[in-house]
């Protein structure tokens, strides 16, 4: 089939101790998944009834880059998470099963326009600018789930060396198995899908000249440089 144009390559990601890279399909976010966190946004978190937004995979952005400060905002926010990687068909699957289709395991920032979010929820419109937009999805290595059990890791982000975010992932709201047996009920999950956890207390903004390193225990780092605007 001829195409009036060339797209880019997929986007994808690396994966470690293999040369194959995971190719990204869909990324899916949940929001307000840690108490603390729900509070800072001055809201709460209903753990029966989690609430999800979407970026475009073209968001994606690679560890270890440096982008230019995000365009059209003057409250740009880091969001530490666990990102999960899809690696097999979920449709409506219970819990107890869940962890079947997850192919591995990332650190993640989700990036926030948050000025942006902010003016579209008081307006009561759409997230999209401030949540869906270049560089917004910045992913590190995936770890296969074979390396890495859920436990009480620490979840930290460092911006310029001081520590800004610092718990464990076991004090999500819904866990990962949750996460996917309410997003299936949505959604045909495909290999491919990411899905962002959710994000700790302590988020802030960011400034040109910033670096950010994220980590979790057991999962390669996270890490970002910050340049100026275009």
């Amino acid at each position: 089939m001829a195409l009036t144009f060339d797209l880019p390559a997929n986007p994808s990601l690396p994966v470690l101790g293999d040369a194959a890279r995971f190719p990204v399909r869909r990324i899916f976010c949940v929001g307000r998944n840690y108490e603390a966190h729900a509070r800072e946004m001055g809201g709460t978190a209903d753990p029966d009834a989690p609430f999800f937004f979407i970026k475009s995979a073209w968001d994606l952005c690679q560890s270890g880059s440096k982008i230019a400060f995000p365009l059209e905002t003057a409250n740009c926010h880091y969001e530490m998470e666990l990102v999960v990687a899809i690696g097999a068909p979920a449709f409506r699957v219970p819990a107890d099963r869940a962890l079947d289709a997850v192919y591995g395991y990332a650190c993640g920032l989700d990036m926030t326009r948050r000025d942006l979010q902010r003016a579209g929820g008081d307006a009561g419109k759409p997230w999209d600018f401030g949540k869906d937009f270049e560089d917004a999805a910045v992913v590190g290595t995936i770890t296969p789930a074979a390396g890495f059990v859920l436990a009480d890791q620490r979840i930290v982000l460092e911006q310029n060396g001081v520590v800004k975010q610092d718990a464990t992932i076991d004090t999500m709201i819904r866990g990962v198995p949750g996460l996917i047996e309410w997003l299936s009920r949505f959604y045909h999950l495909q290999p491919g899908d990411l899905l962002f956890t959710g994000t700790p207390a302590g988020v802030g903004p960011i400034a040109p000249g910033d670096r950010l390193v994220g980590t979790i225990g057991g999962l390669s780092p996270v890490e970002l440089a910050i340049g100026e605007t275009q």
